[in-house]
């Protein structure tokens, strides 16, 4: 986890660099609303690699955003969900899905 001292001192910098590329949007998006095995997460995001999506589930375990919880049954399998602190980061997710269908319909206008 990142500790407090490193983190930016500006706010938003501190919101941009826990998502810093697309893909730890579409996982956070995804778990939005239930858990998943990596391979249907990894199957759910349509053209994410396997490397990028192992790298971005560690950080964003690193970054106490969602949990990883192992499942010691007969065919012991993994599933990922989202953190309390990670539920608190959907009206992030929120307000981007909002701006942006804004933005498109805004866009869309000024181009007629």
């Amino acid at each position: 986890m990142i500790r407090k001292k490193d983190l930016p001192d500006c706010p938003v910098a501190t919101t941009l660099s826990l998502i810093n590329s697309k893909w730890k949007v579409f996982i956070l998006q995804r778990l939005e609303n239930h858990s998943y095995r990596y391979n249907e997460l990894k199957k759910s995001i349509n053209g994410i690699s396997q490397k990028v999506l192992t790298d971005s589930l560690r950080s964003l375990e690193s970054d106490g955003l969602i949990e990883r919880k192992i499942f010691d049954e007969k065919l012991s399998h993994v599933e990922y969900s989202l953190t309390k602190l990670g539920t608190e980061f959907k009206f992030v997710l929120n307000t981007l899905y909002d701006f942006g269908l804004y933005y498109k319909d805004t866009f869309e206008q000024k181009k007629s």
